[in-house]
């Protein structure tokens, strides 16, 4: 058995971040605090600008960056992702202070017993046929949420969005850092999200530890040096929302016998499967995946999920039970279960299981008096 597995913790996580910002502002939290965080935020400070590098966990700066480089000079501490520690989840999570089984955004791509299909929710398209499911967002429609920015400027205070799908919609980190700028010398106090694709996008394609992406990081970490020395008043926090892990890739529909006692394709992630079993095939699937994967991936019946707390604790969200398949299969090895063989072909650098490269993520903290 794989020793290396982590499980979240949501005591000291990414939605403990967002409740940290609520309590600042004074308006009530969806859960308890980041306790590493809120000694600094104690201090008065005119902006506070949290900046998170998509998939930028612990272990990415550690083997790609210089001991004495910026990022590690500035390390405050680490904490941990949500379960999945994937993009969906987890930005959801900093965004509104809630676990994946409260706002019910579980992963990439996500079942909805409304519609009774599984929908890419960034795309909004159905995860199979790639055909658009609806004029509007299902995952709005079905799991919408009130977010820290708009609680803090319903209020009456000011906080912003720095992000690619937020208005006034910067194209380029380099543009998000200016419009950072821009934001933070306005008057008053604010609150400003900066969400970065990257070093996620290049890990994907190439791995963790390339050349393409020591490049990527380093111009990150570089650009984000020169942002707070331009900045007064100021605490920076820059984080992630989950690690990244090299991995193998195997396509599920390489299976047949496992294929043949499930409903419909895996949903979630590749290294997070929601299953969804035929009634009268439950011990032969149980049988075909574990002779198959069994040293790769731990495969947890609905009920053991509910049971450990896996997605969070807290007020569950209505649909969240019907979301989940009767089986989850989580990696903790080097092995991901994709869809098609095109995603096998495509992707080396991966995350959403539970090992500590994936579960563990920097908070970088740098203050400007």
């Amino acid at each position: 058995m794989n020793t290396n597995i982590i499980y979240p913790d949501y005591s000291n996580s990414i939605a403990n971040l967002a409740n940290s910002i609520l309590k600042k502002w004074e308006l009530p939290t969806n859960g308890g605090t980041l306790k590493l965080l809120d000694m600094y935020l104690k201090k008065y400070y005119k902006n506070v600008v949290v900046i998170l590098l998509d998939g930028m966990g612990k272990c990415i700066i550690e083997r790609n960056l210089k001991k004495s480089g910026f990022f590690n000079n500035h390390l405050a501490g680490t904490y941990s992702s949500t379960f999945p520690p994937t993009t969906v989840a987890a930005t959801v999570s900093i965004d509104n202070g809630l676990t994946p089984c409260e706002h019910g955004w579980l992963g990439w791509d996500c079942y909805f017993p409304q519609i009774d299909r599984n929908v890419t929710v960034y795309y909004n398209t159905d995860t199979e046929s790639k055909e658009k499911v609806a004029e509007e967002s299902i995952a709005w429609k079905y799991c919408g949420y009130s977010s820290v920015i708009n609680k803090i400027n319903s209020a009456g205070g000011r906080a912003h969005y720095v992000t690619p799908f937020n208005p006034p919609y910067p194209g380029t980190f380099e543009e998000s850092c200016e419009l950072i700028k821009t934001y933070c010398e306005e008057p008053g106090q604010k609150y400003i999200y900066c969400y970065c694709n990257e070093p996620d996008y290049t890990m994907h394609r190439t791995g963790c530890y390339s050349d393409e992406a020591k490049q990527v990081i380093s111009s990150l970490e570089k650009r984000i040096e020169s942002l707070a020395d331009e900045l007064k008043n100021t605490l920076v926090i820059v984080t992630a929302d989950h690690g990244h892990v090299d991995t193998k890739g195997v396509c599920i529909k390489s299976y047949p016998k496992i294929m043949n006692c499930l409903k419909r394709i895996p949903s979630i992630e590749p290294r997070a499967l929601n299953l969804f079993v035929k009634d009268d095939r439950r011990s032969e699937f149980e049988k075909e995946f574990t002779k198959e994967f069994g040293d790769k991936f731990l495969l947890l019946p609905k009920e053991k999920v509910l049971e450990m707390k896996l997605f969070g604790y807290g007020a569950e969200h209505k649909d969240f039970r019907e979301m989940l398949g009767d089986y989850l299969a989580v990696a903790i090895d080097d092995l991901s279960i994709f869809n098609t063989e095109e995603e096998v072909e495509k992707f080396i650098g991966v995350h959403a299981g539970l090992t500590k490269d994936e579960m563990i993520i920097p908070l970088i903290i740098v203050e400007k008096e």
